[in-house]
């Protein structure tokens, strides 16, 4: 016999509303993190899957705080929202409760990179936070290592001293990422195009090839159930095994221009990987083997990103095609064939999370919009404005919270239908 055998009928109800609410509850903690750059599977989906449309006016308000400038996107771990940003000649990294936007603790330090391409001098790197460390790499190569808690300084390193690094024409922009004991950052120097390092001191583990690092980042590929690294660096596409560094494959694949680098991060599917830039590039889906590489199908005419990483979701890539200055389009693309299966045009520039079987569109005018993820026909079911512009970088969702910031301000807007929906 167990326990709620011997309670009675109504407050046997109270305790299973009770265990339910704390179950729920835990549930949700454990959907709260958005730890780094393009979230927790690194691909740009949530782990939360249901998400209905909002109200006319908008999805609410919870808070809004002033920050600095830049690209770096927030990242969410427990009750804390951190964001790396510019204010005053400095480089910060703050935290916020995600609650109620409290202020928590702040790091600061001189900013020293000037960008000469006009684009802002900001970070452009979204911090990692794994293992109680916050990871966060500057535009002028030094890494941060700061404790999740307390923003105390672990270790730090500079890829340019360290590494001979080339900042690229826009700074150091790709974002590091954790897996296991390691750090892994495209650094783009000689001899040490990627690198590994020791998430707890910042020592060298291996480091391979000497291709530029351009703006992408680094993402988990899993083949034979072994995990490896595939980076889309300046040159192409290169795979490193996770251990010792040994390159895989590599593919050349870049922009045509001098000027450009390319900005969108790879997507592994299976056995196989779509890259995408601007610049006369475009897109080609490519079939890694013993050896060699297979081109599935390749061209400027499906799906050439400027910099925003498209998001696959059954089959299908969802994405902006065309540079950010001319108005892009949103795409649907078949993979297997690059066929486009439809086009919005001059839809605006953005980034893209899928929720479940949707997707959630912040447009850099500030506008967020919620799509059916259908490969049939661009559905639109709720469109609303939440910032002011220049929201560029993809925003954090986690426990039912949008976490999105524009030029000036870092934002949280509840999506209630979210919670305790896994």
């Amino acid at each position: 016999m167990n326990l709620l055998s011997y309670l009675p009928s109504r407050r046997r109800l109270v305790f299973l509303f009770t265990a339910a609410a704390v179950f729920n509850g835990v549930r949700r903690t454990a959907l709260a993190d958005w730890p780094q750059f393009l979230g927790p599977h690194r691909n740009g989906s949530a782990t939360e899957t249901n998400l209905t449309a909002w109200p006319k006016e908008g999805p609410t308000q919870l808070w809004k705080v002033r920050i600095g400038s830049g690209f770096s996107g927030p990242i969410i771990s427990g009750n804390s929202v951190t964001l790396f940003h510019k204010e005053e000649g400095m480089e910060v990294v703050s935290t916020w409760n995600v609650t109620n936007g409290q202020p928590g603790w702040i790091r600061k330090w001189p900013a020293t990179f000037s960008d000469e391409m006009g684009s802002g001098d900001g970070p452009r790197s979204t911090p990692s936070v794994s293992q109680g460390r916050v990871f966060a790499l500057g535009p002028d190569g030094t890494l941060h290592t700061l404790s999740a808690a307390t923003g105390e300084p672990l270790w730090k390193l500079n890829l340019v001293k360290q590494f001979g690094s080339d900042p690229g024409f826009f700074g150091f922009a790709t974002s590091p990422l954790v897996l296991g004991e390691q750090l892994i950052i495209q650094a783009g120097g000689m001899g040490s195009g990627t690198v590994a390092l020791a998430v707890t001191d910042g020592r060298v583990l291996w480091k391979s090839g000497s291709d530029a690092s351009g703006c992408g980042s680094p993402v988990p590929w899993t083949q034979d159930g072994k995990t490896h690294i595939l980076c889309f660096n300046r040159a192409g596409a290169v795979a490193h095994d996770l251990l010792t560094g040994a390159e895989l494959f590599r593919f050349p694949w870049r922009a045509r221009m001098h000027a450009s680098v390319n900005a969108a991060s790879p997507i592994a599917v299976g056995k196989d990987v779509f890259l995408t830039s601007s610049y006369g590039a475009g897109a080609a889906w490519i079939r890694p083997k013993a050896g060699s590489v297979e081109v599935l199908w390749s061209g400027d005419e499906a799906l050439s990103a400027h910099f925003s990483t498209p998001i696959e979701s059954g089959g299908f890539l969802y994405g902006f095609h065309g540079r950010h200055e001319s108005g892009p389009a949103l795409r649907c693309i078949q993979l297997s064939t690059g066929t486009v299966r439809w086009t919005l045009d001059r839809f605006g520039s953005g980034s893209i999370i899928r929720v479940g079987s949707r997707l959630l569109i912040l447009l850099e005018s500030g506008e967020l919009v919620l799509m059916d993820a259908n490969p049939l026909k661009a559905i639109e079911l709720a469109r609303a404005q939440v910032s002011g512009n220049g929201a560029r970088i993809i925003p954090g969702l986690a426990a039912g919270r949008l976490f999105l910031r524009d030029r000036s301000h870092l934002i949280c807007l509840d999506l209630p239908s979210l919670a305790g929906k896994p």
